[in-house]
């Protein structure tokens, strides 16, 4: 049978199905989907031999006997004859072009006689024209260097990759670095040791604004031409990068976690750039973790592999620790400061009656740029739109998703309300729905209001964003950062998004606004993002001559995270970080495995969760205890797409062995998930 739709009743249909399968009365055969998009095709015209011919006798104005030719046909073969050695390289001109310029009646007239020849060609989908972020605004600058301009532990790293590579060792290299420390030569140099043997490259980054930046960086060093892949391409680009890769036209390849499937014959390196971020993990099924599985490619295909990062996860520092990863260092070049972190205290500023999302500190210091000497700032909050709630002042009543029973987002340039967990949307109330009222109140803040109480508060500054909203409009991401690196806007505010591979030297300030976004939620992996998040935005300021400067506004200064990264010290960070781990046996010290039941009725759904749980317990209770079951508890976010969640959760050495292969639907499993919510 074809795979079933992705419907509200494909889980109870496949439950039936398997059960059927497994009674004896069907037997079952899956098969891959095969992809939409077809090679597109074009017809192409050129001149034929007697064509040619003709071609000269026009020019010499000496066209002998025979049928006359008509202006535009006369005009069609003039301009075909003036650029024939090119065309002719190209493979001709496309056919609807000159229709489109002479007529259609020419272009078939002159085939006809043979003086045309007309052809089917294949025209490649390219991603990359008319998207290109430039390489000085999204990627560390400079080309190739060679082992003389490398500094000593560069050039000690580039000579161990480049050991690696000819030996063919499936060696895991974790690679930290921050600002200006050279990691993406190192990638470029690990990359050009692989062509040299004949061998090929994936390189991995986390989010899609960051493909193309590193793609033309490649291109300029190695002279490479890469494919791209990412899930924002078309179904055809995707299919024609596709075949580029697998009929070996290009062997290096570029883009988010889906490239590390690309069907490249022999890879000689694979990099993890940013390999902490927790877009590498796929929140659908199959639930793979992009940088693990690049590791067991390293394994498999016999290469090593270089995971990146100013601020590695605690996973592969751990890893790092047991003796599994080779850790290596750089340090930023010398000339490079370190940027001074200053602390707001929101409660001081709310005690002085501000209650907007800038504090009088961030205000100073955007009226403060220099506009002379190209001054820009960047200002990261990582919450979309422009409200959290839209709030009735009357009655209480709090507009959310029908779906998924959370607060609707009010997104002021779509005059729009979204949820951001499942996509629906709903236009604004200028009402409130339940009492008529009209004192509606917006309560908290995300990217839009942000860039909209920058524009008020300093109108002489240019304001963009950056965040998915932008980055779902094709091209669209690349424009914005393209405008900010060349200085047509000041300041950027955005989401995470702005705190990954940006180096533009003219940033010399760095704002947080709201610190405390994810800081506290119910999962224990959120301080150690928000330490990440933050020293990754920190490291925007301060990367060229100008000096820089960060501000992080909190309403918990003294949040273990957040003196980490004002101290510009997270060691006894991530050692506490480390130990906790150890605690709980997550890992890289245990295994844990979230399982989530998902159906439309929540007494179902908890009596689903609460049998697994109870059969799981059976287990563990005869295997010796080795393995922890949690739960049932609801999910973060209980009811979501119309569904209710409920999640039970394994931890021990080996969960995976009490589990005992995938329980089935209207179950999820996600081995060592990004969060536990």
């Amino acid at each position: 049978m074809d795979l079933l739709p992705a419907d509200p009743d494909r889980a109870a249909l496949l439950r039936t199905l398997r059960q059927a399968e497994a009674a004896g009365h069907l037997e079952l055969e899956w098969r891959l989907r095969r992809p939409g998009a077809r090679p597109r095709e074009r017809r192409v015209a050129r001149l034929s031999a007697a064509g040619l011919k003709v071609a000269r006798e026009l020019a010499g104005s000496c066209l002998q006997a025979g049928r006359p030719l008509g202006p535009r046909q006369r005009a069609l073969i003039e301009e075909l004859a003036e650029g024939e050695v090119v065309r002719a390289a190209s493979g001709g001109v496309a056919a609807a072009d000159l229709a489109a310029r002479h007529g259609a009646s020419a272009v078939t007239g002159l085939a006809r006689r043979g003086l045309l020849d007309l052809d089917t060609t294949t025209v490649q989908r390219r991603p990359v024209q008319g998207q290109g972020a430039t390489a000085r605004g999204s990627t560390e600058r400079g080309s190739l260097p060679t082992g003389a301009e490398l500094r000593p532990e560069q050039r000690e790293l580039t000579e161990r990759v480049e050991a690696l590579v000819t030996q063919r060792r499936p060696e895991v290299v974790l690679l930290e670095g921050g600002t200006a420390s050279g990691k993406t030569a190192v990638y470029s140099a690990a990359v050009a040791s692989a062509l040299r043997h004949g061998l090929g490259a994936i390189v991995l980054v986390p989010e899609i604004s960051l493909a193309t930046p590193l793609l033309d960086r490649l291109r300029h060093d190695l002279g490479v031409d890469p494919a791209l892949l990412h899930s924002a391409l078309s179904e055809g680009e995707r299919a024609d990068e596709w075949r580029r890769i697998r009929s070996g036209e290009t062997n290096v390849v570029v883009g988010t976690r889906i490239a590390v499937l690309a069907p490249l014959a022999e890879p000689g390196v694979v990099i993890v750039d940013e390999e902490h971020d927790a877009a590498y993990k796929s929140d659908r099924t199959p639930r793979y973790q992009a940088r693990d599985v690049a590791i067991e490619l390293g394994r498999l295909a016999g290469v090593p592999v270089i995971l990146g990062s100013a601020t590695p996860d605690v996973v592969s520092l751990g890893r790092a620790e047991q003796g599994l990863v080779e850790h290596h260092r750089l340090v930023a070049r010398s000339g490079i400061r370190s940027v001074p972190v200053e602390v707001i205290d929101l409660r001081a500023e709310l005690a002085t009656g501000n209650r907007g999302l800038i504090s009088a500190a961030l205000a100073a210091a955007l009226e403060e740029l220099d506009r002379s000497r190209g001054e820009r700032a960047i200002l990261v909050i990582n919450r979309r739109g422009s409200a959290s709630v839209v709030l009735c002042r009357d009655c209480g009543y709090v507009q959310v998703c029908p779906e998924c029973q959370r607060p609707l987002v009010f997104h002021a340039t779509a005059m729009a309300l979204r949820c951001h967990h499942c996509g629906a949307s709903a236009p604004t109330a200028q009402r409130c729905p339940a009492c008529t009222s009209v004192r509606i109140r917006y309560l908290g803040g995300g990217t839009e209001r942000v860039e909209r109480e920058v524009a008020l508060r300093s109108p002489g500054l240019r304001v963009g964003r950056l965040d998915r909203d932008v980055v779902e409009r094709k091209g669209a991401a690349a424009r914005v950062v393209d405008d900010f690196a060349e200085g047509r806007l000041d300041v950027l505010v955005g989401t995470s998004l702005v705190t990954k591979g940006l180096d533009v030297p003219e940033v010399t300030l760095v704002g947080v606004v709201s610190a405390d976004v994810g800081l506290n939620l119910p999962d224990e992996r959120a301080a150690e993002r928000t330490y990440q998040l933050l020293t990754q935005a920190v490291g925007r300021a301060g990367r060229g001559d100008l000096p820089g400067r960060a501000l992080i506004q909190t309403y918990q200064p003294e949040h273990p995270a957040i003196r980490a990264v004002a101290d510009g010290d997270g060691r006894d960070f991530i050692a506490g970080q480390l130990a906790l781990r150890r605690t709980w046996g997550s890992p890289p010290f245990g295994s844990v495995i979230k399982l989530t039941v998902a159906l439309p009725d929540r007494d179902k759904a908890m009596t689903e969760a609460r049998r697994l749980a109870a059969d799981l317990r059976g287990r563990a209770a005869e295997h010796g205890g080795r393995t922890a079951v949690l739960g049932p508890a609801p999910a973060y976010i209980v009811r979501r797409a119309g569904r209710w969640r409920f999640h039970v959760v394994l931890r021990g050495s080996d969960p995976a062995a009490l589990l005992g292969g995938d329980p089935g639907p209207p179950w999820s499993v996600d081995v060592d998930p990004e969060s536990l919510m």
